[in-house]
């Protein structure tokens, strides 16, 4: 493992204002699907991601403030990187910590919304933080359905020691989680024996195959229906995984947050909405939600997040 050369001009990113990056690192500090794989510190943030069958890590320092945000990018690895992977993982980073998203109509409708005026003051500035990639948030929706946390994070770390990577930075060594091409050669035998749950290693076996065989950009741009059809479709997923990986993985926000008033989903956001507005039935808070319109899943996370 190679340390950051920060001899190498670092990257300048732009994110849409109002962006606060301490929102983005309270938010990671906190999120314990990844809490042994980065490093954090008072203003900077430093993961690993796989490209192409690479280990690609950066190093993000904030350099801006809440209206004019500057984010200073290192990229290092084990090897040298081209421009290609170099390029990928700048888009990889604006994806994952949403920095291109214009939070100016969310919070016009925001504005409108009495109640949520605590939620607001608490989160403004915050960009949505998704997972690294859709992928690797479809394999922890497995690994999680009806699983304590602490078991779904072995399984994860298994398969992180497995068929991920890593690099180094300082004394601390950061964890990239598999692409799908990484788990291509791996039979649901051996990922049966790994994941130690037979029907888990089955579901991530359709899970890699599916993620495979798409396009990313398909997830993201295509229309909601069929995407969320398609992530239905994948063995071991229910409408709590695709609304999931929806949300959390593609930062698709546009659609309805509480179709199923049966759901976990439904259920988990019906209760932190009641910290905010009070008990209330599945039609009113749905009637609420769809006053966000395309925001409605923005509205829902920072429900969530405040909670």
């Amino acid at each position: 493992m190679r340390e950051k050369d920060v001899t190498t001009p670092p990257h300048l990113l732009r994110p849409v204002s109002p962006f606060d990056f301490a929102q983005t690192l309270a938010f990671v500090s906190g999120f314990t699907p990844t809490s042994d794989e980065q490093k954090l510190e008072a203003q900077s943030l430093a993961k690993a991601v796989r490209i192409h069958r690479q280990t690609v890590g950066f190093d993000l320092h904030s350099v801006g403030t809440l209206d004019a945000p500057e984010l200073r990018c290192y990229l290092f690895g084990n090897a040298p990187l081209n421009s290609e992977i170099k390029e990928a993982a700048l888009k990889r980073v604006r994806f994952f910590l949403s920095l291109d998203e214009d939070l100016g109509p969310f919070y016009a409708l925001a504005q409108q919304d009495v109640p949520f005026q605590r939620v607001l003051r608490q989160l403004y500035g915050y960009h949505q933080v998704k997972f690294l990639t859709p992928f690797e948030n479809a394999c922890w929706a497995v690994l999680t359905q009806r699983t304590p946390g602490d078991t779904a994070r072995g399984m994860k770390r298994r398969l992180v020691d497995t068929y991920g990577g890593s690099v180094q930075i300082g004394n601390s060594v950061l964890w990239a989680f598999p692409e799908p091409a990484d788990l291509a050669g791996a039979s649901v035998a051996e990922l049966r024996t790994l994941l130690k749950h037979p029907r888990k290693g089955e579901s991530l076996a359709a899970v890699v195959q599916a993620f495979g065989q798409v396009e990313e950009e398909w997830l993201r741009q295509g229309p909601l229906s069929e995407v969320r059809a398609w992530l239905r479709g994948i063995y071991g997923f229910g409408e709590w995984s695709a609304n999931f990986v929806l949300l959390r993985g593609l930062g698709r926000m546009e659609g309805a947050v509480l179709d199923d008033p049966d759901s976990v989903f439904t259920r988990e956001l019906m209760n932190a909405a009641a910290k905010v507005y009070g008990p209330m039935s599945f039609e009113a808070l749905s009637a609420h939600a769809h006053r966000y319109v395309v925001c409605q899943g923005y509205w829902a996370h920072y429900l969530r997040v405040a909670a």
